[in-house]
């Protein structure tokens, strides 16, 4: 049974353990509802492939607060990267870093209540809070509907009342040089040009 947890201090703090323990919960970001795991049990992020029937090459990027949690995780961070995201985060781009084995996709969302439990429970694994190509999920009602027959895969929604939708965020890939553009979305080629330089 998914429990639904208030977008209180204690609610977030439960949440928190619950992702602690390996569980997946659901909260509020900026555009949709979020489902996660914790990126300290990355043993765990084949559970969101389950949940969503979500195709495997498919992959998850990393909610954080800020840049230094993506770098504290062993990923680099040049100027580039800390000049986007002293500019657009928390906000609408995703950036991706490289790694020691791979590139990782990272984003921090401008939403108070996902804020606060990456505050508590360190960064998260996440993805939209819906089944595999169906639609976007913008309260928790539309969570719990959504996943009705995968409760016990699913251990808590985080209330945090209705969020707007909008466009996938804006992408940009600093693993090259100079910069691409993965997917643009909010943020503009033209914006993202006046902090770093883009190829084609």
């Amino acid at each position: 049974m998914t429990d639904r947890l208030a977008p209180t201090a204690e609610g977030i703090a439960s949440a928190a353990e619950l992702l602690a323990s390996g569980e997946v919960v659901a909260f509020p970001t900026d555009t949709v509802y979020g489902v996660a795991v914790a990126a300290s049990r990355p043993d765990r992020v084949a559970a969101l492939f389950e949940l969503k029937g979500r195709p495997v090459d498919r992959r998850i990027p990393l909610l954080v607060a800020d840049l230094d949690q993506a770098t504290a995780a062993g990923w680099d961070a040049d100027d580039r990267a800390r000049q986007l995201a002293e500019r657009f985060w928390p906000g609408a781009l995703t950036i991706v870093l490289p790694g020691p084995e791979a590139t990782q996709a990272f984003r921090a969302p401008d939403h108070p209540v996902a804020l606060a439990l990456i505050g508590d429970a360190g960064p998260l694994f996440a993805t939209s809070a819906n089944r595999s190509d169906e639609p976007d999920t913008l309260g928790a009602d539309d969570v719990l509907i959504a996943f009705a027959t995968r409760q016990d895969e699913l251990a808590a929604v985080i209330d945090g009342g209705p969020v707007p939708g909008g466009v996938a965020s804006t992408v940009i890939d600093l693993s090259v040089t100079p910069a691409r553009i993965l997917r643009e979305g909010p943020i503009t080629r033209a914006s993202l040009s006046e902090v770093v330089e883009i190829g084609e």
